[in-house]
């Protein structure tokens, strides 16, 4: 009896140390994956000021760049988490994810990254993330065309891998609304968040090939969209003419705004002309069509503020997809190339 005895308590004291093995690595585990506001605070105080300032002369120059610099936030958190993957150049044999059709040539705003990442390495070397970087410029961009202001938690590392298949799973602008919710789904994000997102297309353009379907080829039944405002199509029609069969960089392509109203400004109006049926890209009129999501877009059309408070909060959610932290990945020293 007392040999059992003794050995129920060894296995009572093991199984006791090994409770407090699992405890602190899944303190540790949960730490790594922690961003916080403030992050560079004290390792770098003008941080936050040095990207804030170079954003804000490139969107005074080109309001473009605000979309551009969005857009590239969103593209890099989807493809491998928020780790800067977007932002590297191809290597010998291996293209990467900036160089897919998803991205290039439409994709902009690098060169913007690029300029504040050498003024933060000139007074703060090997300290601040590309990755982090590109959530910051995003907010600035928000904050400068739309007014919109929230805190961006920070801490990401960069990653080393960028592959050019792996921009495949983007969301396309043909998706209609399960599929989005689906994609957004796989990345932790709600389907609210998805549509509060999608306001992102309140500023920005769209090159013809992305929508010419809508005005030319719909389906069996329908040449156009029937869902497209009538007089939206024939103004539409005027900037695309239909395509050919010549192949032409996207680039070169006629292009329109996202939004019809408000080009450079971001807010609520999008979902407004979602409602008037003058969503451009399918993954924008699906939204209204949707039993899903319709209610989604008459809530964001009716109050702009809620569905702007509602836009900071989605993107510092978006902006903790699979990030590095701690001792992974690398704080590049150029963001176009790992280290």
């Amino acid at each position: 009896m007392a040999k059992n005895t003794s050995s129920h308590n060894l296995f009572q004291v093991l199984l006791s140390k090994l409770s407090c093995i699992i405890f602190f690595i899944s303190i540790s585990t949960f730490a790594s994956a922690h961003l916080k506001v403030g992050f560079y605070h004290s390792s770098c105080p003008d941080a936050e000021a040095i990207i804030e300032d170079t954003v804000d002369k490139a969107v005074s120059l080109n309001p473009g760049i605000a979309a551009g610099l969005i857009r590239m936030h969103f593209h890099d958190c989807f493809v491998r988490g928020c780790d800067g993957s977007v932002l590297l150049e191809s290597t010998l044999g291996n293209p990467a994810e900036r160089y897919h059709p998803a991205n290039f040539p439409t994709l902009r705003g690098f060169e913007v990254i690029d300029e504040a990442k050498a003024k933060l390495e000139a007074v703060c070397p090997n300290t601040v993330s590309c990755a982090d970087i590109l959530a910051f410029a995003a907010r600035d961009s928000a904050n400068k065309v739309g007014g919109i202001k929230y805190a961006v938690p920070a801490g990401r590392r960069d990653g080393r891998v960028s592959r050019k298949e792996e921009a495949n799973n983007l969301p396309g602008f043909t998706f209609h609304a399960k599929k989005l919710a689906s994609e957004f789904a796989k990345r932790g994000m709600s389907v609210a968040k998805m549509v509060t997102l999608s306001g992102a297309h309140s500023i920005g353009i769209a090159h013809c090939p992305t929508f010419s379907g809508r005005l030319y080829s719909f389906n069996a039944t329908h040449a156009q969209d029937p869902s497209m405002n009538p007089s939206y199509a024939d103004y539409l029609k005027s900037k695309c003419p239909p395509p050919s069969s010549s192949s032409i960089v996207q680039r070169e392509q006629p292009a329109v705004a996202l939004d019809f109203s408000t080009l450079n400004r971001l807010d609520n109006r999008y979902y407004v002309e979602l409602i008037n049926h003058r969503g451009l890209l399918t993954s924008d009129q699906t939204l209204l069509s949707s039993s899903r999501t319709s209610k989604m877009v008459l809530n964001n059309a009716r109050d702009g503020s809620k569905w702007a408070a509602k836009f900071g909060k989605a993107m510092v959610k978006m902006g903790h997809i699979d990030v590095l932290t701690g001792s992974q990945g690398e704080i590049r020293r150029h963001c176009s190339f790992v280290n």
